[in-house]
């Protein structure tokens, strides 16, 4: 039996060892840097490898990402021939949800603008609109982007649909391909972005897409900061083609001091919060992983390492 290697600078493996080893008692598990000898590990559970890279871990039958997407990862430098799988959970889908739900209904119900007022003691009355005359679009309709679409739904938005293959969801009127994106921005009032970063993801949102967009409408980024064109935010917003924008994820994070954005109005910044996943709810998937590695079975949300997600 191999151990299992645990690399992250952000989770703590103290918190994943007791669920873990409930469900798989013989469970070695090794914290880098103190991993021991190299030879021993046969899976590795990495937020991003360590500097060195994965190589010198000649039995590696599998790489466990310890989060929703794998963008972190340059799955390039990876060993070829291992597998790797990113973490779906229950909690962080939920959280997902939960946040683009929130930040949608902030601007369905004018909060930005309540909020701006109250700093200049303005006194300003807007009528609400029904939910059911707002569109909402998502970018990505994987699972963290189906559940975002059914948690809008299930409060009166109408939602429209982006992905790079077609996806079939039940009420959401969904595109997809090179033209389609544009064809959902126009119908949207409110974006979010739940796309993989993939290179051909990498600054989907810039001024074609906001262009696209009709006039005051709103941008919710909470895939990742490479698919955001900074330098065409603020321009989009100064004009008034975009009214705001809610982004929690960065080109660089934390977001530098004196970066532009700090001071727009229009910008709410969120330090990368939207979601995280739960060592409990996710740790019978990753065990059920190690169990497969090792049998040499097929992993539970594979990545497609020539699409990157």
């Amino acid at each position: 039996m191999g151990a299992v290697l645990f690399c992250s600078n952000l989770d703590d493996p103290e918190e994943w060892r007791p669920p873990m080893t409930r469900l798989m008692p013989d469970l070695e598990l090794r914290v880098y840097p103190n991993f021991g000898k190299a030879d021993d590990i046969d899976v590795a559970m990495v937020w991003r490898p360590p500097a060195e890279g994965l190589g010198q871990f000649k039995n590696l039958k599998a790489i466990l990402s310890l989060g929703a997407g794998v963008d972190q990862l340059d799955l390039s430098k990876l060993p070829a021939s291992v597998p790797v799988a990113r973490l779906v959970d229950d909690v962080l889908t939920t959280a997902m949800a939960e946040y683009c739900l929130l930040a949608a209904l902030r601007y369905h119900r004018r909060f930005d603008v309540y909020e701006r007022n109250a700093r200049l003691k303005k006194w300003e009355y807007h009528i609400p609109r029904p939910a059911a005359q707002r569109t909402v679009g998502v970018l990505g309709l994987g699972v963290l982007g189906a559940a975002t679409a059914e948690k809008l739904k299930l409060n009166g938005f109408k939602v429209v649909g982006w992905s790079r293959a077609p996806k079939s969801i039940a009420g959401v009127e969904s595109f997809a391909g090179p033209d389609g994106i544009y064809k959902m921005a126009g119908k949207a009032e409110i974006v979010i972005n739940l796309l993989p970063l993939t290179p051909e993801t990498r600054g989907i949102l810039n001024k074609k897409l906001f262009d696209a967009m009709p006039q005051g409408s709103y941008l919710i980024n909470v895939g990742r900061g490479g698919h955001l064109t900074e330098d065409d935010l603020l321009p989009a917003l100064q004009s008034g083609r975009l009214a705001g924008a809610t982004l929690d994820v960065f080109q660089k994070e934390p977001l530098v001091a004196d970066h532009a954005f700090w001071n727009q109005p229009a910008i709410l910044i969120t330090p990368h919060v939207a979601s995280t996943g739960g060592a409990e709810t996710a740790a019978p998937q990753v065990v059920e992983n190690i169990r497969r590695a090792r049998a040499g079975k097929t992993l539970l949300n594979q990545v497609d390492k020539a699409k990157g997600y």
